[in-house]
């Protein structure tokens, strides 16, 4: 870990602890070479995966691009950025834990629209009219057909 103050590749670990969500790991630094003292947020990754794309390109998975395409279809949502946070750790555990090294991509974007469907339908919505490719209306009432669907299912008929 570099030195944010003289760019020394000699630092040392003087405290290490996990944050709430047990996912990554605080680290206070401080360089050997100026004694600048810092923190550094580290997360954990149980492998390195690669997404294989739909034109059959192999990309290493980016938690970051995850984070940026869930924040589009949640703007202006009232959504806490620790939810939003928390259901990306989630998906990311999710992959890690699968056992492949190479996921496709279709199946990152079914895995989020399952966390995304339990969590804003306007998000849910807006995410599937990217990755399904929406083309005409049609496409919209479809999901919404499903998502009203399932409404309708969780709901218990009152008793008389």
């Amino acid at each position: 870990m570099r030195c944010p103050s003289c760019n020394s590749l000699d630092t040392q670990v003087k405290d290490s602890r996990p944050t709430e969500d047990s996912a990554v790991i605080r680290r206070r630094r401080v360089c050997m070479a100026c004694n600048f003292r810092f923190t550094t947020f580290e997360r954990v990754q149980l492998r390195e995966l690669t997404v294989i794309k739909r034109n059959g390109r192999r990309v290493p998975f980016d938690r970051d691009k995850l984070v940026r395409s869930l924040q589009i279809s949640l703007r202006k949502r009232p959504v806490e950025p620790e939810r939003i946070e928390t259901m990306v750790s989630a998906i990311v555990r999710e992959l890690e834990s699968g056992g492949e090294a190479e996921i496709s991509s279709e199946t990152i974007g079914e895995i989020v629209m399952e966390h995304l469907r339990s969590l804003d339908d306007v998000a849910y919505v807006r995410f599937a009219s990217v990755y399904r490719n929406f083309r005409e209306a049609k496409d919209f009432e479809t999901v919404l057909g499903e998502l009203s669907s399932e409404d309708d299912a969780r709901r218990v008929p009152l008793r008389k």
